[in-house]
């Protein structure tokens, strides 16, 4: 039953955002992992769309904000305002507290602002005026940003950046995916998403995805990929012990949703340059040489050698 809903889930979604099966199954992933989501790519191939369908087909209370220069924390995070008729100051919540929350272009905003999701991204919990405020479950960020060099954005700090389980990219589609989105324009195919999974549903498989069983050897591989950023002169900042973390979870997660009770190295391989993708920095002699992050992932996969199960 539960491997029908899950596969239930990624035919719901597939249906709006056609062509992008393997970014639906990673987003997916993440979220029965119980990360948050990095989406880079240009302005209208479907990043807002693919947010909002996941929020209709996982019946999940969404709030989206758009980012833009003028955004408060407070708009984010919420405010007190003083009551006259009980003389005591009324808490006001921000945005932030629902179960999904779409930050719109995010990189368009003030370091100030985008600050504010720090904590309610690790603790889940917003902290306002000296008191702390505790977010929904299941609670998860879905954050795009337009590409680096984009008029009137910024670089998110590296803190940021870590806290995002997987950055992914939509990309262009395909020719024959771009005709069928055509040919579906005027149905109206996101009013016709039906929910497949509650709220509590979601969290009963995330905490199923966390007894997926992993081998000593798998555990090895996923720690010797991760400390390779950090020694190869292929990249001049590698990744953090989160990433460790994110990358284990993700591997359940993708295991759980290709119907296995155990983590391969293939699952690791499938989502490694998406958890380490936005962690690492190349080095200086890696962006002379025009070798791409992909590139790099990739000889990274050459260099540590994966356990034979």
């Amino acid at each position: 039953m539960e491997q029908e809903k899950l596969e239930r889930v990624q035919q719901e979604v597939n249906q709006v955002i056609q062509g992008k099966s393997d970014v639906v199954r990673k987003v997916f992933a993440a979220m029965l992992a119980g990360g948050h989501i990095l989406m880079e790519d240009i302005p209208g191939v479907g990043k807002t769309t693919l947010a909002t369908t996941f929020a209709k087909t996982l019946d999940l209370r969404y709030h989206r904000v758009q980012f833009t220069p003028d955004v408060l924390p407070s708009d984010i995070l919420g405010f007190s305002m003083y009551q006259n008729k009980t003389g005591e100051f009324e808490f006001h919540p921000g945005s932030i507290f629902c179960n999904l929350f779409l930050a719109d272009e995010i990189n368009r905003t003030s370091p100030k602002t985008q600050s504010a999701l720090l904590e309610v991204m690790e603790e889940r919990q917003a902290s306002v005026e000296g008191k702390t405020w505790a977010l929904p479950d299941p609670f998860f960020v879905i954050a795009t940003q337009n590409p680096s060099g984009s008029s009137g954005t910024q670089f998110l700090p590296e803190s940021q950046l870590d806290r995002f389980m997987i950055c992914v990219s939509m990309g262009y589609p395909e020719h024959q995916d771009a005709v069928a989105i055509l040919k579906g324009e005027s149905a109206d195919l996101l009013s016709k998403v039906q929910p497949v999974l509650s709220a509590e549903e979601l969290c009963a498989l995330r905490s199923t995805s966390e007894t997926i069983f992993v081998h000593d050897s798998i555990y090895d591989y996923i720690v010797n990929l991760v400390e390779e950023t950090r020694h190869n002169d292929l990249f001049e900042m590698g990744a953090s012990p989160r990433a460790t973390i994110a990358l284990l979870r993700i591997s359940r997660a993708m295991a759980m949703i290709a119907g296995r009770d155990f983590v391969t190295a293939a699952d690791v391989q499938k989502v490694l340059r998406d958890v380490l993708g936005h962690r690492v920095r190349l080095s200086a002699r890696t962006r002379a040489e025009r070798i791409t992050v992909d590139q790099a992932m990739e000889q990274l996969v050459q260099t540590v050698k994966a356990p034979r199960m």
